[in-house]
């Protein structure tokens, strides 16, 4: 097995890691030190908490008022449309906006112009949800087009990006939860989320009522992408099991995996990962 180059950075709130295997260890410094650089221009445009940012610009506008994007925002903000679409509301930027509006604001991607438009209401987003997945997937990008396939990417320890095995393993050993829990999986080419109220308590919104509220205490969600998975893990925190089975039904490539006595219970078609025997972490 290949020697593993590890790197950490904190920003978005929290702490990034970047693994890398099969590489020279300058070269693969080198390259971690890029995508770091990467999502600290993701913070500067995505932070609700950066007074320039696109988001705090957003949030000024008016009905009927329209933004031009940078393609980063855009994209982000096309996939939390998406997100919220596929889980029936569940998942929501705007999840807090019914604790001080009185309905859901409204909002329109407008392609052609690479723009957004406030359609009602006051645009206060929090991309907290998806928007370090999304710098993890274009981290990930970044990390191919400098030809490190093999990398384990890793945001706050509850998202998780693997791209390509590391030479002669069998993928990257990672668990449902710390690095010690009895579940651990040889993940490659996927996305491995996870939402809970252990570390920040009760502070999950159903963005469909406004209000603090969950039906679990964990779930987690493999998806092909880190934005997908961290939105889904989100939601998941809401979402009652009928209307999981309802997401997964229109959605074949998502896995939610929902605790159970002894081992979770999965919700999903998506094909589950090896498991690891008596493996370590990577």
């Amino acid at each position: 097995m290949s020697e593993i180059h590890i790197f950490n950075h904190n920003v978005m709130a929290t702490q990034f890691q970047v693994r890398i295997a099969g590489e020279e260890k300058t070269y693969a410094a080198q390259t971690a030190q890029a995508a770091f650089a990467l999502v600290d221009e993701l913070e500067s445009r995505l932070s609700r908490f950066r007074a320039n940012s696109e988001i705090s610009q957003i949030a000024q506008l008016a009905p009927g008022e329209k933004l031009r994007l940078s393609e980063p925002v855009f994209a982000c903000l096309e996939i939390a449309k998406k997100m919220e679409l596929a889980t029936r509301g569940a998942f929501s930027i705007s999840a807090a906006a019914l604790q001080f509006q009185p309905t859901q604001p409204q909002w329109t991607l407008l392609k052609e112009q690479f723009s957004i438009r406030c359609d009602r209401g006051k645009l206060e987003f929090d991309l907290g949800a998806v928007g370090k997945g999304f710098a993890l997937d274009r981290m990930a990008g970044l990390l191919r087009e400098w030809d490190c396939p093999a990398f384990l990417l890793v945001a706050g320890g509850s998202s998780i990006l693997a791209g390509a095995a590391p030479p002669g393993t069998t993928g990257w050993s990672c668990g449902l939860g710390d690095d010690n829990s009895p579940q651990r999986y040889w993940l490659i080419n996927c996305s491995l989320s996870g939402s809970g109220l252990t570390v920040k308590g009760q502070h999950i919104l159903d963005p469909r009522t406004g209000r603090t509220g969950h039906r679990r205490f964990r779930a987690w969600v493999l998806a092909d992408t880190a934005a997908e998975s961290d939105a889904l893990s989100t939601a998941a925190m809401v979402l009652s099991e009928m209307e999981i089975t309802g997401v997964v039904a229109d959605n074949p490539g998502w896995l939610f995996f929902l605790p159970g006595e002894k081992e979770p219970r999965l919700f999903g078609a998506r094909a589950l990962p090896s498991h690891c025997e008596d493996a370590k972490p990577a």
